[in-house]
């Protein structure tokens, strides 16, 4: 057995601010990636640019990287930041940013190449020096090697083959105090997920299953919050952030399995949010686990049973019609990734494929 996490992980109040000297050890020019907007309402960016100009580090700002980034989007940000200088890059925000962050430091290293090396599975993985600093409490990006892209013109969404790891990683929970309750989530359902496919996965061990309970038991504290029964604390706000770096801490020695191999068809086709394409199979693949598999991770969660999960999906994402055929599509998809399938500890076929998908059943 193995338990690999190379990032350096810092979580406390203020924390970009108080790390400024860990940034400035990095390069000597940074190359900040987000969104278009949430960066700069939550005060995250005002954060970084803050820590960076106290200790005299210059930065490019690139804000164009939409939800589900795409190879084009990366390739841009690549010829920003070479053609400003930059030597490291910083991704800021939820998932979206924290991935093309990771393609963008690796094609920065390999300014001639073309997109295609992003995958390459036998090109060489040799990022600029990275930062991921988390605004929303799901993809647990700062601590996964993973970086999700889409080829818009192939209509696919799939992990590139490089193993790209954050060098450091900054939480401040105060990022989530003005999330929307929708974004809240779509994000904390995509942390469940990880949480669980980690669980319930060929690849765990001991280890990996550590982080998943304690990450599941963080997560559980906050779904009164996700349900609007309660306002998002200060003390909410870093369980959910927390709860999400535990997932990522824990896909990060399993891989995901079945639920996300299925979402990407999902969003590419109907621009679902990742996290609630995610849960709409999470019932479906539970109800196929190990019952004491199953019970272990409900039960954590504070769940009684499958439907009782499915409960809250619907109470918290909405269960969202998607057309069989796009279902049907997310199967084909699947079955041509034997190593995602080989995740899932059972019996793998396309008939359970379309069960846990759940084609034909209403909504």
């Amino acid at each position: 057995m193995r338990f690999y996490m190379p990032t350096d992980v810092y979580e406390e109040e203020n924390c970009v601010v108080n790390h400024g000297a860990d940034l400035a050890k990095l390069g000597n020019h940074a190359l900040i990636v987000t969104g278009s907007h949430s960066a700069e309402r939550n005060g995250s960016l005002h954060d970084v640019t803050r820590a960076l100009a106290t200790h005299g580090i210059q930065w490019t700002h690139f804000n164009e990287v939409e939800e589900n980034p795409s190879v084009e989007t990366v390739m841009r940000a690549r010829d920003l930041g070479l053609s400003r200088g930059c030597d490291f890059v910083i991704g800021v925000g939820g998932g979206s940013p924290m991935d093309a962050a990771k393609a963008i430091a690796l094609m920065m290293r390999h300014g001639e190449a073309d997109e295609s090396y992003l995958f390459d599975a036998h090109a060489k993985t040799d990022p600029l020096p990275i930062v991921c600093i988390p605004t929303t409490c799901g993809t647990g990006s700062e601590v996964t090697a993973v970086s999700v892209l889409t080829r818009p013109a192939l209509k696919k969404k799939s992990a590139i083959p490089h193993r790209i790891f954050a060098n450091l990683a900054l939480l401040d929970g105060k990022y989530l105090a003005s999330a929307p309750r929708h974004v809240l989530a779509n994000t904390t359902m995509d942390a469940f997920a990880h949480l669980a496919e980690s669980y319930i996965n060929t690849k765990a061990t001991p280890y990996s299953r550590m982080c998943v309970a304690a990450g599941v038991r963080e997560w559980a504290r906050s779904k009164d919050v996700v349900l609007g029964k309660r306002e998002a604390t200060a003390e909410a706000c870093v369980t959910m952030l927390r709860a999400a770096c535990f997932g990522g801490m824990s896909i990060a020695q399993t891989g995901t399995s079945l639920p996300h191999g299925l979402s990407y068809a999902v969003t590419v086709h109907t621009r679902m949010a990742h996290g609630k394409a995610c849960g709409f199979f999470l019932r479906n693949y539970l109800a196929e686990a190990d019952p004491a598999d199953r019970d272990a991770v409900l039960s954590l969660a504070g769940f009684a049973d499958v439907d009782d999960f499915e409960a809250y999906y619907r109470a918290t994402c909405g269960r969202d019609a998607v057309p069989d055929a796009v279902l049907a599509l997310a199967v084909q998809d699947l079955m041509t990734n034997p190593a995602k399938m080989a995740l899932a500890p059972f019996a793998v076929d396309e008939t359970v494929l379309r069960r846990i998908a759940g084609i034909g059943e209403a909504g």
